[in-house]
Parts: C-alpha cells; structure tokens; sequence
C-alpha cells in the first residue's frame, strides 16, 4: 500500500527460493508486467543451530538450499534480466557469521561464508553490464526468528560479551 501510495507499481509473489521453477515463475511474471526489474534484495534465510556432531543432512541441505543455493538461483534468474536491460543492483543479505565461526551454526555459516564468496563473483562478473552486487552483513538483530535464542540467558549473553556495542540490533 506504501509503494502503491508513492503511486508506483507493486507485484506482491510468494515464492519457495529452493524451487527453481518458482523463482523462474517469479522473474518471467516480473518482467512480464513491469517490463524490467531494477533491485533483487535476496533476503531469505534459516537456521537450525546444532553442535557440529549432530548436523543432520536434512537440516544440512535445508539450509545451504534455502540461504545459498535460493540466493544464487535468485540472482541468475533476476541477473539474465538485468544483462539484457545492461543495469541493475543486486543486495545480498549475509551476516557477520559468513566471516566468523559461531557455536552451534556450522551449516549456518558455511552458508553465509557461501553468500559473501557468490556475490563477490556476481559483482566481478556483471560489473560489465552494470549490475551493482553487494552484501549486507549484519550482526545479531532481535527477531522473531533469533527470540528463542535470546530467551536463553546463556546464548544471550555470549551475543553480547561478544558484541562491541555491548547490545544486538532491533527490527
């Protein structure tokens, strides 16, 4: 409503990021309507922290799937746009722990470190064309998602002993 308010045009999709025939679906009805497509925020992402020792292979894949291989697919999808229109800006949402090891989040982080390596090559890559790739990578930010782990006085308070600020981010 805010958008349509700036009285600009909006297509509001909900899309599964690892089905590739959706994300192709979301592209083509795009670019079908709009003609173009100017910004891709790719900010889906899960995570199911377990001790290294017992990662599970699903919660493996759910994972890398969902925070990775979406966001790749995504890009390639909205990028072939982008190419042919030559511009295009593309943000990529990361985390800190893309750079950092954190307890409990293997698949977490491999997946993040995964999001900072892609998007360094789609910005080298598709820089000819104009297409402007970046990350975002933001600490610990209070969520509904991260709620559960801040509700543990534990998780919470190793986030902030290792937090310079001394607090976490808030929605």
């Amino acid at each position: 409503q805010k958008i349509k308010a700036l009285g600009r045009r909006v297509l509001k999709q909900r899309i599964d990021v690892t089905n590739l025939a959706d994300i192709n679906r979301m592209a083509t009805e795009i670019t079908a309507k709009f003609g173009r497509i100017d910004i891709l925020v790719n900010n889906s992402g899960i995570n199911k922290p377990q001790w290294a020792e017992e990662v599970t292979e699903d919660n493996w894949d759910d994972i890398i799937d969902t925070n990775l291989k979406g966001l790749f697919f995504c890009s390639q999808a909205v990028g072939r746009v982008m190419i042919r229109q030559k511009r295009g800006k593309i943000i990529n949402i990361s985390s800190d722990a893309g750079s950092v090891g954190l307890i409990k989040r293997a698949a977490y982080c491999a997946s993040k470190g995964g999001v900072n390596q892609v998007t360094k090559v789609l910005a080298i890559e598709w820089a000819k064309h104009n297409i402007n790739v970046n990350a975002i990578a933001p600490a610990f930010i209070e969520t509904p998602f991260t709620e559960p782990m801040f509700q543990d006085p534990s998780s919470r308070q190793y986030v902030l002993d290792h937090t310079p600020l001394g607090r976490v981010g808030k929605t």
